[in-house]
């Protein structure tokens, strides 16, 4: 475990999971699950903010596989994603893949062989959100030709709107999986098998 990435071993552990035929496997199993959550249906909240399930996905392949692979899975699943499903009625934009990969390494850099708090978790999640609000709004704008504000702001809520309820089942679902993921080994030993705060 390391309490923060900015070390060589880190990053050099992280490297090695490029090599590592169980991390690859379940990068893949991974991208399978986002592509069945994408099919099931999101849970509306209010101001227009819905739950969507692919995130829950992201996060565990994160956790498990770390940045470097984060990054390659992030890739993959967004490309893989929108063939497989058609886009969602979306056109194909290279800023929703830059923004899926940006969004699993923000999430890896707080979870990846680090021990897991309920703030990590909140704070890997805010992080996220408030990509989603800066790159969604810009990409928004580009192929729209909305003025980036305006969406953003609209955003900005629903975002924040989602956030407590997207922390609460990451903790719940970090907290159900990692006694599993300790115990075969895909995450390392040291971690303790649940979320402190």
């Amino acid at each position: 475990m390391y309490p923060h990435p900015f070390s060589t071993a880190y990053w050099r552990d992280a490297v090695r999971e490029l090599k590592d035929l169980r991390k690859l496997t379940f990068a893949a199993l991974m991208i399978a699950m986002c592509v069945v959550l994408s099919h099931v249906p999101s849970v509306p909240l209010f101001g227009g903010a819905k739950i969507t399930w692919g995130f829950l996905a992201r996060s565990v392949c994160a956790l498990v596989c770390g940045p470097v692979l984060g990054v390659a899975f992030g890739f993959a699943e967004d490309i893989l994603s929108f063939f497989l499903t058609g886009g969602g009625g979306y056109p194909f934009f290279p800023g929703y893949t830059l923004t899926t990969m940006l969004g699993v390494l923000i999430y890896a850099l707080f979870l990846y062989r680090a021990k897991l708090t309920v703030r990590r978790v909140f704070l890997a999640k805010l992080l996220t959100n408030l990509q989603n609000v800066v790159l969604g709004s810009l990409w928004s704008a580009i192929l729209y030709g909305k003025a980036w504000s305006v969406m953003a702001i609209g955003s900005f809520w629903k975002n924040l709107i989602m956030l407590p309820f997207q922390t609460l089942l990451l903790v719940v679902l970090f907290g159900a999986l990692l006694p599993v993921l300790r115990r075969t080994g895909l995450v390392d030993r040291s971690t303790p098998a649940k979320i402190t705060w």
